[in-house]
């Protein structure tokens, strides 16, 4: 008898083990999640052969399967659960069963979150980014530049291709970029970017929770979070909700037919943003908008789906958690649906409310911008989270302001009338504001490599209500060289690689123009760091006159005085103009040179210049 017992236990066994071979996880999304969150809910993505065959169940005090979603695809599922507040962290199996029988187990980790971090504060106008590009940054780890598993190779001659920078190369230069100045660091998407070839840039990603192999590891990255904030240096990341990369996994095996837009199949966007708002815009307009393709190896994402939106919305959360980000920023932000935008950055900010957000919306009407922005009462009756927007309608006045001849309608009246556009904001100083980005030529060539104009649009920047952001290598006078050909105005930093001959974080090798420049811009976001009239006060500014702008930044207690002169030679400013700002001032100090003077009835201008003035 014990004999045919053991028999039959082989025979279950087999049995059971045959019928697991049919079953099997390959994804299961977010892979960890936190107790203690505001919202107790979680949605979790199960991927696998035949997932959708099987029923789960969870063994674990204080968490519950709500329900459990099957869709078309029999390879999917998704678990709803709720975690109750009282949940301690810990690990539990979620076990995958037909009928009575366990044929799947998958471990399951709980964590513990970070003391505060729902109260974690977020960038604003004390900071100034650094924007970086990774791939072109510095090369802090070649072992990782060229990996049998991913498909492109490096290859540095190659303008659009892999050049080997990575996070140990950002995180090798983090007292550079401390010592700069500089307070905050936005870096485009590390995710898996594993396509066949244009990789570098990131945007096609293939998988949304693994930094790609090439710039390092998931640990990495917190790693690199954890020693820039150890220098007081927020980490801000690079999120696309919009599209993924055609090699995404899950393009291959699909959970929905609706899961793309247009079916998965590729469809062109119109790009033609303002059917967003547009009253009288109509409906096929509207759709090869926001459902779009961008370009054929980046499928459009169909926030719609609600599984979808989920996914995008956890996503985002759990970066937040396990990296201890300061906060995102959102590549092409009006082209995903807006009603999922709307509840992406509600549930954000409702879970993290002092966080900061910006979105990239590329338009230069401030009116379209503001349409975005949290706190802002749009006709249609549109209400949005997002806290920053990317200021590009004051990026284009700027530019177009410094290098026009001065007239009625050109030069600094673009800007003066740029900022008299404020009011349509709820909230202008939050905004993000930039001389030029990863999408752009770079602004020392779009100044026609005028050194004096470049230091005007640095100082414009850096005392200028809003976020300043700032692109690597700007500070030593980085150059295009072709126009806005993305592959060379997203050059590789100088000594970012070994054998460079010259090394801007040394100064090796710099001309005396970059090493000015250097120093320059050193001075100015040092001096900016430490100076909270710029972070929070008031401005005032004077319509230009003669080549000629002024404005003030000041609160009740300090006030800068900036001033931009044009003109070929230099200006005698007569300062009874300036009485709102200057009564009972009896002298100043320039900010650049540290020199103080006794204000009399003229400020010299020198030409072709900008003074920065501490009021005392």
């Amino acid at each position: 008898m014990r004999q045919l017992l053991i028999g039959f236990v082989v025979l279950i066994t087999l049995t059971t083990s045959a019928m697991a071979a049919k079953y099997k996880v390959d994804h299961l999304e977010p892979m960890t999640w936190w107790v203690g969150m505001k919202n107790p809910k979680l949605q979790l993505l199960v991927h696998g052969k035949k997932i959708g065959d099987l029923k789960p169940s969870i063994t674990y005090p204080g968490v519950t399967i709500e329900s459990v979603s099957f869709v078309e695809n029999p390879n999917y599922q998704f678990i709803d659960l709720m975690i109750d507040k009282n949940t301690k962290p810990g690990s539990f199996n979620i076990e995958f069963k037909k009928g009575d029988k366990v044929l799947l187990s998958y471990p399951y980790i709980l964590n513990s979150r970070e003391n505060d971090s729902s109260q974690r504060i977020g960038y604003s106008s004390k900071d100034v980014m650094y924007l970086i590009t990774p791939d072109r940054f510095a090369n802090g780890d070649e072992s990782n530049d060229s990996l049998p598993e991913m498909i492109e190779k490096s290859d540095r001659s190659n303008k659009d291709g892999r050049h080997g920078g990575d996070i140990q190369g950002i995180i090798n230069n983090l007292d550079y970029i401390e010592n700069m100045g500089f307070t905050a660091i936005w870096v485009n998407p590390l995710l898996e970017d594993n396509q066949p070839q244009v990789t570098y840039h990131g945007y096609a990603i293939t998988d949304y929770y693994q930094i790609d192999k090439r710039y390092g590891t998931n640990e990495d990255y917190v790693r690199l979070s954890k020693e820039a904030k150890d220098r007081g240096l927020g980490l801000i990341m690079d999120v696309v909700l919009n599209h993924c990369g055609s090699d995404h996994w899950w393009m291959k095996d699909m959970p929905t037919k609706d899961w793309i837009n247009f079916k998965g199949e590729f469809s062109p966007c119109s790009h033609k943003r303002t059917t967003v708002e547009d009253t009288y815009a109509s409906q096929e307009d509207k759709k090869h908008f926001s459902d779009g393709w961008f370009v054929q190896s980046m499928p459009d994402l169909n926030q719609r789906n609600s599984f979808m939106a989920n996914y995008l919305i956890q996503n985002a959360i759990w970066w937040i958690e396990f990296a201890d980000l300061t906060g995102l920023r959102v590549d092409t932000y009006p082209y995903s649906d807006k009603t999922f935008l709307s509840n992406w950055s509600s549930r954000l900010m409702n879970e993290y409310p002092n966080l900061n957000i910006v979105g990239e919306e590329w338009s230069l009407n401030p009116i379209i911008v503001s349409y975005w922005q949290q706190g802002k009462e749009n006709k249609d009756g549109y209400t949005s989270s997002m806290p920053s927007m990317m200021d590009f309608p004051l990026n284009t006045a700027m530019v177009e302001g410094f290098k026009e001849d001065e007239n009625w309608n050109s030069g600094f009246i673009k800007m003066y009338e740029m900022l008299a556009n404020d009011f349509v904001y709820p909230d202008a100083s939050n905004l993000v504001i930039f001389p030029d980005n990863h999408d752009m030529a770079r602004i020392y060539d779009q100044l026609d490599r005028d050194n004096d104009l470049f230091k005007m649009v640095m100082a414009y920047t850096l005392t200028m209500r809003g976020i300043p952001q700032i692109f690597y290598g700007t500070e030593v006078l980085a150059k295009s060289d072709h126009g806005g050909d993305h592959g060379y105005l997203r050059m590789d930093f100088p000594g970012g690689w070994k054998g460079d001959k010259v090394n801007a974080f040394t100064g090796q090798g710099l001309s005396e123009d970059q090493i000015e420049t250097q120093d320059y811009m050193r001075k100015l976001l040092n001096w900016r760091k430490n100076t909270p009239v710029i972070h929070h006060g008031e401005l005032m500014h004077y319509a230009p006159v003669d080549g000629v702008y002024a404005y003030f930044r000041y609160d009740t207690k300090d006030k800068v005085m900036v001033v931009f002169n044009k003109n070929k030679e230099e200006i005698k400013l007569d300062t009874e103009r300036f009485h709102e700002m200057l009564e009972g001032v009896s002298s100043f100090k320039n900010v650049v040179t540290g020199k103080s003077e006794s204000l009399g009835d003229e400020i010299l201008l020198p030409a072709r210049s900008v003074i920065i003035l501490e009021i005392e």
